[in-house]
């Protein structure tokens, strides 16, 4: 059994681990916040984004941009895979992980070519270890007021679809539900998916210039949003999947220290009664 020493210093450092989780608990709380309120100020631009997309497709068909052109046959995929660049946070990172996997596999068998595009520090580390084509690292995860290399990123996928690069290219990131659920979820990035419910609106319109030549112009700033929305959704989904698990933590860190602590009452109860025992028969062989 454990001396009353032993036990003390491992409930001791039980508590100053304790007051770690509370604190990066605390923390994520704060960035979850934060990062919900970039989510919703993106959300009513990505709407209107589509609306006018769509206003545009009912005017000049699907077939006006090539990037609504399918591929007969897929020969390259790009795909940009989303992670956090930290731990502590769950299976965060492993159903991602695991989500991509399945989904390279799948795609492999049907004798398409898959290169990752890694954004997030668990990513490059997964991808370069399990020996997966790397596109390029792209290094940190993007934080939601520091997204400038966005832009270059999306123009860079439009250029390798348009001359023939990629057939297809996919988003793969945990998608923010709510504060407990984040789903890994694979978005099918280009080519675009024309919208299916198409209504001709009946009011007239002017456009300059023409409706094709901003569709073509609109469509790229498109997938310029959809990968802001997927890096700002999987941010917040990681912080809220580590205020979780920091919560967790820290319960599981009292729960043990009560469990310690009822430990150390009954080791020094046992120790108070061994002295009184000793001190019983010191006296009763005295007599």
């Amino acid at each position: 059994m454990p001396s009353l020493k032993d036990i003390r210093k491992r409930i001791s450092s039980v508590k100053n681990t304790q007051k770690i989780t509370r604190a990066l608990k605390l923390v994520s709380a704060a960035k979850l916040s934060r990062s919900q309120r970039e989510m919703s100020r993106l959300k009513p631009y990505a709407e209107k984004q589509e609306a006018l997309i769509r206003d545009l497709v009912a005017e000049v068909g699907g077939e006006a941009s090539p990037l609504f052109q399918t591929r007969l046959e897929v020969k390259e995929i790009a795909v940009l895979l989303i992670t956090s660049d930290r731990g502590m946070c769950g299976g965060f990172n492993s159903s991602i992980l695991k989500h991509f996997r399945k989904f390279v596999d799948e795609k492999t068998k049907t004798g398409a070519k898959v290169k990752t595009w890694a954004l997030g520090k668990r990513a490059n580390q997964f991808v370069t270890k399990q020996g997966y084509e790397l596109g390029e690292n792209l290094g940190e995860v993007l934080r939601a007021d520091l997204m400038s290399d966005v832009a270059d990123l999306a123009s860079q996928f439009t250029e390798q679809f348009l001359n023939g690069g990629f057939d297809e290219v996919y988003i793969i990131s945990n998608r923010f539900i709510n504060a407990i659920t984040q789903n890994p979820k694979t978005h099918s990035l280009l080519p675009i998916t024309p919208p299916q419910e198409v209504e001709v609106s009946t009011t007239e319109r002017i456009y300059e210039p023409d409706q094709e030549t901003l569709l073509n112009f609109i469509l790229p700033r498109a997938l310029d949003t959809q990968i802001r929305q997927a890096i700002l959704e999987s941010v917040t989904g990681e912080h809220a999947a580590r205020m979780n698990a920091m919560n967790n933590a820290t319960d599981n860190a009292s729960d043990m220290i009560n469990t310690l602590t009822l430990d150390l009452n009954r080791a020094r109860q046992a120790a108070i009664t061994a002295e009184l025992m000793e001190i019983i028969s010191g006296a009763e062989a005295l007599k």
